[in-house]
């Protein structure tokens, strides 16, 4: 008795889906898709830094190189606990040459700072104290959600724009929305520029030592909505 009560619910329950999903379907409606997208100038860049024995011609050791380089980041005003990081746990590791049997010492690090300009006045500092090998590894944004869910708005709204434009010359009016698919896919943009090299201010040969003019590519946000409005009859 009990199976049979319980197979007479699931019954029910499907009819009920199947009415409510029919009654969705039977409705008229207009659907429209569209996108927003933006460039945003990234705040997140990554330099990768790194100091070797050849950089001074073995007269100065990498790691009096290396407390040089923090003290040239500290007058900047770069918090180096937070925003300079040892590539490797070994930080110290050595780069054999096949030809001879000589050894160079090197340090490599990543260094994070949040402007052009700043990224400019790292590259004169270390230029100052020998320190040359230094690459632009790649550059983001911190915000990524709220840019996205700026877009969202944007692009559902231009989907409702297009629902009146297509629904005016018929003399119909856009109801409610009856489904949303979000085709946003959460990401976070990042610019890799492997291979990129930032001059230093020795190789652009000026003799007044002022922040190089570096201007990154911007960050491209996009995101995505299809939307089923209610299309309500002419008014009579």
């Amino acid at each position: 008795m009990k199976k049979i009560f319980f197979l007479i619910l699931v019954g029910l329950g499907y009819v009920n889906l199947h009415a409510q999903t029919k009654n969705f379907i039977d409705q008229p409606y207009i659907e429209t898709s569209a996108t927003a997208d933006t460039l945003v100038t990234p705040d997140e860049i990554y330099l990768s830094i790194t100091i070797a024995e050849s950089d001074t011609k073995g007269k100065v050791s990498v790691e009096e190189m290396a407390g040089k380089m923090e003290q040239q980041l500290k007058h900047l005003g770069i918090d180096i606990k937070k925003q300079l990081t040892l590539n490797d746990l070994s930080s110290n590791f050595k780069k054999y040459f096949l030809r001879s049997k000589d050894v160079e010492k090197t340090k490599s690090y990543m260094l994070l700072v949040h402007t052009a300009v700043m990224a400019g006045k790292v590259m004169i500092a270390l230029e100052d104290i020998n320190i040359g090998n230094v690459n632009l590894e790649r550059t983001a944004y911190s915000h990524p959600e709220k840019i996205q869910l700026l877009l969202r708005s944007r692009a559902i709204e231009k989907a409702y724009q297009q629902a009146l434009a297509l629904t005016h010359p018929l003399g119909q009016k856009v109801g409610n929305a009856l489904y949303i698919n979000d085709q946003t896919y959460n990401v976070r943009p990042l610019m890799k520029n492997a291979g990129i090299r930032i001059r230093g201010v020795s190789t652009l040969q000026t003799e007044k030592k002022e922040p190089l003019a570096i201007d990154f590519e911007k960050v491209k946000f996009q995101s995505g909505v299809s939307v089923r409005f209610k299309l309500l009859p002419p008014a009579q």
